[in-house]
């Protein structure tokens, strides 16, 4: 981790956030006071914990007419996902979630109302997709799931109520990380169609953080430490030199012809910057880029919807766009 040299903007230990977002960071850091530390338990015991955390977030928001879960193989083993049908019957759009957690925790449970509340708002099928966690399953594992399940959904989607033809894929944190590696991977490998669109909601898209973002947003009163991404990190990558792979930091590959992008970043995160470097070298690339900055927010953001108008704006205007990249994909 890149430290900071002593002269560069300090902490405001979270004042700078919104009233709504800040009651909920302080309401998580009570939650999470009240466990060990995750550094001292297993992974498993880690994973659990973060659940238990999270469970009051995910109560309330839209019913669904429809969740059910189902089973696709993979090269590594197959891989649970739940599909969110909002209704009516019918084949939909589909959006595959992958749900953050530095790889390493949360799951399917801890994103079920960020899930559902994207179903209701695009009209679309959610299809979270409990990946691989490390360190039990290092880089690429959970890049290789999420990529066979884009293959799947291409060909059979229809058995899931998903119309192939209307697929994007989408994630906060990590999961807009693998996000945007799966679609490179599927470029790379010349598979069409893409899918069409990609929902990248505070990604981490580089293996450094500047000295800046470490000082200014990487210790207390925000949702994502410094040292807790730098474990993320050790956990996700079985050498730092993988770091260099650009399925590893996307922010580093050649982006041409990847989906249209839509960005969520809260200003107040230490992975901010990342999302606006990959905002900017998407539209380099030539890649249909929009980038919506919420000021007073911080990583996790979406999940404090229950309390937070921040969070409520940040949803249906990931809605509002998903339904017109899919919509044109329809066509």
């Amino acid at each position: 981790m890149t430290q900071p040299s002593g002269n560069e903007a300090r902490s405001r230990f979270g004042e700078d956030l919104d009233a709504e977002v800040r009651a909920f960071v302080r309401a998580m850091g009570a939650a999470w006071a009240s466990h060990p530390d995750l550094s001292t338990v297993t992974p498993a015991e880690a994973r659990r914990i973060a659940d238990d955390v999270r469970e009051p977030w995910t109560r309330g928001g839209p019913s669904m007419a429809e969740t059910v879960e189902h089973r696709i193989a993979t090269d590594t083993g197959s891989v649970r996902v739940r599909c969110y049908d909002p209704g009516p019957p019918g084949p939909k759009p589909g959006l595959v979630y992958l749900h953050g957690g530095g790889w390493s925790i949360f799951s399917l449970d801890t994103h079920d109302r960020v899930m559902r509340e994207l179903a209701s708002r695009a009209g679309a099928v959610v299809v979270g997709v409990d990946y691989a966690l490390s360190p039990e399953a290092r880089y690429p594992v959970a890049l290789g799931q999420v990529r066979d399940v884009l293959r799947f959904l291409r060909s059979n989607g229809g058995s899931l109520g998903v119309d192939p033809e209307r697929l994007a894929v989408g994630g906060d944190s990590a999961g807009a990380n693998l996000s945007v590696a799966a679609c490179l991977s599927l470029r790379d490998a010349g598979e069409a169609p893409l899918p069409a669109g990609m929902l990248l909601v505070y990604g981490v898209f580089d293996r450094r953080s500047s000295p800046e973002a470490i000082a200014r947003y990487g210790g207390d009163g925000y949702m994502l430490g410094a040292s807790e991404m730098e474990q993320f990190w050790a956990n996700y990558l079985e050498d730092d030199r993988q770091a260099e792979d650009p399925l590893v930091c996307p922010v580093r590959a050649e982006l041409a012809g990847l989906p249209p992008a839509f960005l969520v970043v809260p200003s107040c995160d230490l992975l901010a910057e990342q999302s606006h470097r990959m905002a900017e070298r998407l539209r380099e690339a030539g890649v249909e880029t929009a980038l919506e900055a919420y000021e007073g927010a911080t990583h996790s953001f979406l999940e404090a919807v229950s309390v937070s108008s921040l969070a409520d704006r940040a949803l249906e205007d990931a809605a509002r766009w998903l339904r017109s990249i899919l919509g044109r994909a329809g066509r």
